[in-house]
């Protein structure tokens, strides 16, 4: 059994065939699907989508970096309404992302504290989405981290330096397509890291990987990251889905 801690499978992407994909990818053997949160435009869909598979899906709340603009405290709002009303396994995807923009650094910032202080009241772990923002984040994380903290660095994309960072607040690494990328750098080292710490995904639709890079990414192509990682750990692939995994049910109680 597979898990892919974090698809947005409820996007407009899959309007077309989106139980086609899923059911593909539960052929497949990936029987359990994390979705991550963008905003609350999207919870109508989130829940359809946990009514068309409720023994597979499982949701998360939050608001998106780059969907945090001046009206983010009202947004906020409505996501801990969602919160309030419906049965969440994390709080994500939360965090920062300075690659598109920097206009609403300190609101981001802000919006990545106060999710964090829900996931601590709610005993919930958090998925972190961190694009250009390292520095940033680890200085959020170096005031909030504790012992009810936990959770995974979504599409974990760092240098060996910033991996043992992340360890160190007790953290997963979600691991995706970038690892079978040519020069994505990851597979220099990620084979060096223990397989307890890290936790597959594929982020569909996005970055899909080796050989589908540039396409629709999709749940069923964790396959290609499975097989990747078997082969960076010299391990069979039967491991890395038993071990990452358990890493999953540990981590989201689930």
């Amino acid at each position: 059994m597979l898990t892919d801690t974090h698809t947005h499978l409820y996007v407009e992407q899959f309007d077309e065939d989106r139980r086609e994909i899923v059911e593909k990818a539960i052929a497949l053997g990936i029987e359990r699907f994390f979705i991550p949160a963008i905003d609350a435009s999207y919870y109508p869909r989130m829940y359809e989508l946990e009514r068309s598979f409720p023994e597979n899906i499982f949701l998360m709340a939050g608001l998106h970096p780059t969907h945090v603009n001046k009206d983010y405290l009202q947004e906020l709002s409505e996501v801990e309404k969602q919160l309030d009303n419906h049965k969440f396994y994390a709080i994500g995807e939360i965090g920062m992302d300075l690659y598109w923009d920097k206009t609403f650094l300190e609101e981001q910032k802000e919006a990545f504290k106060v999710q964090i202080s829900w996931a601590k009241k709610r005993n919930l772990p958090i998925a972190i989405h961190c694009r250009e923002a390292f520095d940033e984040i680890f200085e959020v994380m170096d005031q909030v981290n504790d012992e009810d903290l936990n959770g995974i660095f979504h599409c974990f994309t760092g240098n060996r330096e910033q991996a043992d960072k992340v360890l160190s607040y007790g953290f997963k690494l979600g691991i995706g397509g970038v690892v079978t990328f040519k020069n994505g750098g990851l597979d220099k080292f990620i084979g060096e890291i223990p397989l307890e710490h890290i936790v597959l995904e594929t982020d569909s639709p996005y970055l899909a990987p080796s050989p589908f890079r540039g396409k629709r990414n999709e749940s069923a192509y964790l396959i290609h990251i499975l097989d990747k990682l078997a082969d960076i750990y010299g391990c069979s692939p039967e491991i890395i889905a038993k071990i990452t995994t358990k890493n999953s049910q540990e981590l989201f109680g689930v």
